[in-house]
């Protein structure tokens, strides 16, 4: 009997691969509770858990711990993709870290610069940068009874397992403030569709496991101050990196996500590949404030510390050298791809800062300038900078960012 052999799937995803038909499939799933026997309700297909209940469950010792924790994973996986933890954090605690977070702000202000916002204009809301070191030299005592918090340490170790960095950003949406586009998060979902189309297809099944993204609530913020909205299973629909891009499925999130009022001191954690964005703040007098934590792997570095700026320096005569003899633009690229930083994060966003696009040019994409430019390596220093200043700032951003909708952080 004659068999019919299908193609092979691309090695990686495109817009073609985009159906809208097919992530309305996935959403189709619904969450049972019972699934879940520490969560306290599902609202709009989002698990809500109790704190003190959560913290009850801990308290019975570690077999209990560990249920909890493949618990919240499963529901971070295979389940809606989203958790609010009521009441994760103390009032008293919430309220002495947003003073601390105001004194950065008002800081800021008084040195006139301003900090650039992913979704915003600059200066239209308040965004603080690296919040976590900031906040931790601005008050230690308020960060340490902040941070000494079990139920983040859950949430973290549920999804990505011990030895977890913690970085946070702090946005403040001021009433007015608008919304955002449709967007996944960090690592792919920070880089634009063209760039996301060269990762192989495991990349993109990888990239949210790298990653928990989470929001804590410091004001009280009813629907009408626009907090973050969600489309819950969404991480499910594989493609996504590359599909929230599609105005189809701008248009679809904007008529079915799903939008939780949040008390002061819930906390929030999803996966990063859940379709979301920050919702305007319609409301006359509420400054929406709220630390964004970016939970990153252990695993998300490379075996040596390699002084990359050392190495570019050194080899940079021979990449021009090579280039005049007629090496192939390609060929210098890959041994540029070998010696400099190839990828933008970690970076220091008050200086680097996306206003632009998602992400500031890397290492390599100053390099690359530099080296279309023929700058002497006397001039090299804005290359191989972390620094998104100087002549080469330009052409890397371009290089660099991919055209779209402009999208970021949640909440």
């Amino acid at each position: 009997m004659p068999t019919t052999t299908r193609p092979a799937p691309s090695p990686t995803y495109t817009a073609q691969d985009c159906r809208l038909e097919d992530l309305r499939a996935v959403l189709e799933a619904r969450t049972d509770v019972t699934a879940y026997p520490h969560a306290q309700a599902v609202e709009q297909e989002v698990l809500l858990y109790r704190a003190d209940r959560l913290r009850e469950a801990l308290g019975t010792g570690p077999e209990a711990a560990r249920e909890v924790q493949a618990e919240l994973a499963r529901a971070l996986s295979e389940g809606p993709g989203i958790v609010v933890l009521q009441g994760a954090f103390e009032h008293d605690v919430v309220d002495r870290v947003s003073d601390g977070f105001r004194t950065i702000i008002e800081e800021q202000r008084a040195s006139g610069r301003v900090a650039g916002d992913h979704f915003a204009r600059p200066g239209a809301n308040d965004r603080v940068w690296n919040a976590l070191e900031k906040l931790a030299v601005t008050d230690p005592e308020a960060f340490v009874d902040y941070y000494a918090n079990d139920l983040v340490a859950l949430a973290a170790t549920a999804w990505l397992g011990p030895g977890y960095q913690v970085t946070s950003q702090v946005n403040v949406v001021n009433p007015g403030g608008a919304g955002q586009t449709v967007h996944r998060d960090y690592h792919l979902g920070f880089l634009g569709p063209e760039v996301s189309e060269r990762y192989p297809r495991h990349v993109h099944l990888m990239s949210p496991m790298l990653t928990l993204q989470g929001a804590v609530a410091h004001v009280d913020m009813p629907v009408e101050s626009g907090p973050t909205l969600y489309l819950p299973h969404s991480h499910r629909y594989e493609p996504g990196y590359v599909a929230y891009w599609l105005p189809e499925f701008q248009d679809y999130f904007r008529e079915h996500h799903v939008q939780l009022p949040l008390a002061k001191g819930d906390a929030v954690f999803f996966n990063p590949a859940l379709f979301h964005a920050a919702g305007t703040n319609h409301s006359t007098d509420i400054l929406r404030m709220a630390n964004l934590l970016q939970i990153s792997s252990a695993f998300g570095r490379a075996m040596e510390r390699v002084d990359r700026r050392r190495v570019v320096e050194a080899v940079y005569p021979v990449l021009l050298s090579r280039q005049d003899a007629g090496m192939p633009t390609a060929r210098l690229h890959d041994a540029i791809a070998a010696s400099a930083e190839g990828y933008a994060f970690p970076a220091d966003l008050d200086v680097e800062q996306p206003v632009d696009g998602m992400a500031p040019p890397s290492q390599a994409d100053r390099v690359r300038s530099a080296l279309a430019a023929r700058l002497p390596v006397t001039e090299l220093d804005s290359a191989s900078d972390a620094a998104s200043t100087g002549p080469l700032a330009s052409a890397a951003t371009e290089a660099a960012t991919a055209a779209g909708p402009t999208t970021g952080g949640a909440a």
